[in-house]
């Protein structure tokens, strides 16, 4: 027994009020069943995982939920730990998170103690922010939720972003994606302690969808108008007015009576991309809509957001979402009235 507890590794799970609560029990469940799976095991019974779930007080913790999570203790800077699992906090709390200056600085320099120690620092979701507060990410690459990504890179421009990705690693630096992702991180952290055949058999006792390598065909692509310039909101109504027609910037910028340079420049502000990049967003995200509605062609779809060849369409459509239409639909598809897409 002394023999098997020398080789397990120590995963600090470190915990604060208003992170979601399935982030501690998720990843604890992955744990817990790799444990299992790797005892029953005929060639290796050891388990390779402990975890300590801790608070910087080491009190309990309070959910975004109204849920209480209990600890095992105080974060310990110097603590002995093979890895340090980050919870995030929740998506809709992200400004009341970053005002938490005394919190924020206290997690940063003991999460900042603990890489240079040796250990693996790892989060999912937002808790990208407080590994890039800590500046574990500056120079690194980093994934985050992708409805966060803009504001993301406006508040952290030294972290080299890949909203798109499930998962990152660099330096002994992980990020995951979009909330349930800490499954996937838990995961990978199984393979790092325990090996590739065990995280394999915990994620299919589990069910857990390893094929996940992209958060693009879950993004919505569109900000809703969220800006207060009333030209780009005026040229974005008209975009979507006329989806199904050629896209002229000239006639655009005579239609609200401005030039094509003042155009660009000012949905470049406002939005963030070009009037003609914000179009092929608006076309993909509408066909994206229709595909999950699951009753019109391919062909259809195509000619509804204003694309008369199906090719160019096809493309781009996999370009934005990292998935053909077909392969959409078949994932998100509403399962009353899933119909097969004419090729």
């Amino acid at each position: 027994m002394e023999e098997n507890q020398t080789q397990m590794r120590m995963i600090r799970i470190w915990v604060y009020d208003g992170i979601l609560a399935s982030g501690v029990s998720g990843p604890i469940d992955v744990f817990a069943a790799a444990n299992r799976i790797a005892a029953k095991s005929s060639v290796n019974r050891r388990q390779p995982i402990r975890w300590r779930v801790e608070s910087l007080d080491g009190k309990p913790v309070h959910t975004a939920s109204g849920q209480t999570v209990a600890v095992d203790g105080r974060i310990d800077a110097r603590g002995r730990a093979d890895a340090i699992l980050v919870t995030a906090p929740f998506l809709a709390d992200m400004e009341e998170f970053v005002s938490r200056h005394e919190q924020l600085r206290a997690l940063s320099s003991a999460l900042r103690r603990q890489h240079v120690a040796g250990a693996v620092v790892a989060s999912y979701c937002t808790g990208s922010y407080l590994l890039a507060e800590a500046g574990l990410l500056d120079g690194r690459i980093a994934t985050t939720h992708w409805d966060r990504a803009t504001d993301f890179s406006r508040r952290y421009p030294r972290v080299e972003l890949r909203a798109n990705e499930v998962l990152t690693e660099q330096d002994r630096v992980l990020c995951t994606g979009a909330v349930t992702s800490f499954l996937n991180l838990a995961l990978r952290l199984v393979e790092m302690f325990g090996d590739a055949h065990l995280a394999t058999t915990t994620a299919k006792a589990l069910l857990i969808d390893t094929n996940r390598v992209s958060q693009a065909s879950y993004a919505t692509l569109l900000d809703e108008h969220g800006h207060s310039d009333r030209l780009v909101a005026r040229a974005q109504l008209r975009m979507e007015a006329t989806l199904q027609h050629g896209f002229r910037l000239s006639e655009l910028a005579a239609y609200l009576a401005v030039s094509e340079r003042t155009l660009n420049r000012r949905f470049k502000q406002a939005v963030g991309d070009s009037p003609l990049e914000y179009l092929q967003s608006l076309r993909i995200e509408v066909a994206k809509r229709l595909l999950e509605a699951g009753h019109a062609s391919l062909e259809g779809v195509s000619q509804r957001v204003g694309y008369g060849d199906l090719s160019t369409f096809r493309e781009l459509f996999k370009h934005k979402t990292g998935l053909t239409p077909r392969e959409y639909q078949r994932r998100f598809v509403q399962h009353a009235c899933r119909n097969n897409l004419k090729s």
